[in-house]
């Protein structure tokens, strides 16, 4: 049985996660190995993220007066969490493609901005561009149009020196 001081010390360091995370994603994690939960936390935390086993009673309380008490009601049987420190997105889609690959566990929910996200809400989340894909196609639609005038003037550029060419060609013939 655990003590009162490591109780106390797990519900605070899920509490530190729970006011830096932007996003949590409970899975179920039945059936994984430990070296299945090593293999998606070292995922996650590529992505800036970690992937925490906890127990319900502890992660309930920890969760009060964060954004992640709606949480509170979905943290029962075997759960797990994974939280997203630096994007909304990515946590969500580390744990579906892990999900994919294993053919193990489920998305059950989650939560993103103080509100609950349903199953599908959740899954529908990882199928989201990543912040790096926005910022891609941002600036890829800033720069369409300056790419298209460049591309303009150096076809009148180009045509233009074509013209000065036959008629040089002409003159020496």
């Amino acid at each position: 049985m655990a003590t009162k001081a490591f109780k106390s010390e797990k519900i605070d360091v899920i509490k530190e996660k729970a006011e830096k995370a932007q996003v949590a994603i409970l899975t179920e994690y039945k059936g994984y190995t430990v070296e299945e939960i090593t293999q998606l936390r070292r995922a996650l935390q590529k992505d800036g993220g970690d992937y925490m086993v906890t127990k319900n009673t502890l992660a309930k309380i920890a969760f009060k007066g964060t954004e992640f008490e709606v949480l509170a009601d979905s943290l029962t049987g075997p759960v797990a969490i994974a939280f997203g420190f630096e994007d909304q997105v990515s946590p969500a889609k580390a744990v579906a493609k892990f999900i994919k690959d294993t053919k193990k566990g489920a998305i059950l929910g989650g939560a993103l901005d103080g509100k609950f996200l349903t199953a599908q809400e959740a899954e529908a989340l990882s199928k989201l561009p990543s912040k790096e894909e926005l910022i891609a196609k941002i600036l890829g639609s800033v720069n369409s149009p300056a790419s298209g005038i460049v591309g303009s003037i150096n076809a009148v550029m180009a045509q233009l020196t074509r013209a000065m060419a036959a008629v040089r060609d002409q003159k020496t013939a």
